[in-house]
């Protein structure tokens, strides 16, 4: 965990960032197949117990949104490899604590503390991609990232419903399985340099001014992006009994498929941004999006409501590459733990806030859930009419600026 200046980044040091990115979402996906067995064993004690249930699971997002800038900060500071090794360590022995736990507001207050340990993992990672590659090859280990992050949340998805069966408890133990990252963590990555030249040949931005532009435009667009993605699969379920489904396989299905076509639109991102551009790109994924929140709000059917997700999906799964990448590109080396801390900050508000998002438009409106809905996609489909006349001024399309 030294400072190496001569050293280059390879596919060890990928493969240890992707694997620890990815733990960022087993946070939640792991925990909500066990939601209705907490309920079941608070409720007849805590009259509020749905609220705070509810926060065991949402809880971590707003924590990771309020850390998370203080990470980045930390890991500028302090060292990103350093502050990694901690907050993974956090990250098994807090997740795992619930299981020994009594008390549900402990349990949450336990939550929240775990929020703050993935606010470090997400950003010290984050960092050390843009640290340890530039140009096309950090765009690479982004994806990469994003993949990840899909392919491990479906398996957690699974093995958290598997091992719910036995008991709502059982599930927390499987925290502790990234401690078994900490070995590869400590040996294999490394502090980079604050003057060394990032892989692939372009110079790291050392004491260069950053510009805030690109960083404001990438902070709105993931935080207005991941308010209209998390439309989906808060609302989905809903709307699916509203047809006649009420079939838990059914529309578990439906929720599978969905996080299935995210990772179609993350594999789809890299050929979409050369074709494109990022600006180009940014008017499809919000355009997708759009598309499929009206399409689900109008489906009479379930196969055409399984059609408009997909398409939902694979827009969703180009967002945070598309609006990283132009952030990690506008950071000096010094400021890239400060910057991708306030970036994960706004992609879990955006997060946390969609459903009050939705809960505000119908209450403005008078309306029901599906006329909110309705309204969320019009202003993601002019947002895309935005970056579509960006994509048409901007030249060359392969700009990573927007």
């Amino acid at each position: 965990m030294t400072d190496m200046t001569h050293r280059v980044a390879g596919k060890r040091e990928g493969w240890v960032l992707v694997l620890a990115s990815s733990l960022t979402i087993v946070g939640s996906v792991m925990v909500a197949p066990v939601l209705p067995k907490m309920m079941a064993e608070f409720a007849p004690t805590m009259p509020d117990a749905p609220l705070w249930v509810a926060m065991a699971l949402t809880g971590p997002a707003l924590a990771i949104a309020l850390f998370a800038p203080i990470a980045g900060w930390l890991a500028d500071r302090y060292g990103r490899v350093r502050l990694l090794t901690f907050g993974a360590l956090l990250y098994g022995l807090l997740g795992a604590l619930p299981a020994l736990l009594d008390q549900l507001m402990a349990i949450v207050g336990v939550r929240l503390l775990f929020g703050c340990a993935e606010a470090i993992i997400m950003t010290c990672c984050t960092a050390l991609i843009a640290d340890y590659w530039s140009g096309e090859r950090r765009l690479r280990y982004v994806n990469r990232q994003v993949i990840a992050i899909a392919v491990v949340g479906a398996l957690f998805f699974m093995l958290g419903g598997m091992l719910g069966e036995h008991h709502w408890r059982t599930p927390f133990y499987l925290y502790l399985l990234p401690l078994l990252l900490l070995p590869f963590i400590a040996r294999i990555l490394w502090e980079p340099s604050r003057a060394r030249p990032a892989e692939g040949g372009a110079p790291a931005a050392v004491q260069g001014a950053v510009s805030p532009r690109p960083l404001l435009v990438g902070f709105f667009l993931v935080c207005f992006g991941m308010i209209v993605t998390m439309a989906m699969p808060v609302n989905a379920p809903g709307l699916l009994v509203g047809i006649g489904i009420t079939s838990s396989t059914l529309i578990g299905l439906a929720s599978g498929l969905g996080l299935l076509s995210s990772l179609v639109g993350a594999l789809l991102w890299p050929l979409t941004r050369r074709t494109l551009g990022v600006s180009g790109c940014n008017a499809l994924l919000m355009a997708l999006m759009a598309v499929g929140l009206l399409g689900v709000v109008r489906a009479p059917t379930y196969n055409l409501m399984l059609t408009a997700m997909v398409i939902h999906g694979i827009g969703s799964g180009m967002l945070v590459p598309n609006s990283m990448a132009p952030v990690m590109e506008a950071l000096t080396q010094r400021t890239r733990g400060r910057g991708m801390g306030f970036y994960t900050g706004f992609l879990y508000i955006g997060q946390f806030v969609s459903p009050l998002v939705i809960s505000g438009i119908a209450a403005a409106l008078s309306s029901g859930t599906n006329m909110a809905i309705s309204v969320l996609a019009g202003l993601s489909m002019l947002y895309a009419f935005g970056w579509l006349l960006s994509a048409l001024v901007l030249r060359p399309r392969h700009a990573m600026q927007p």
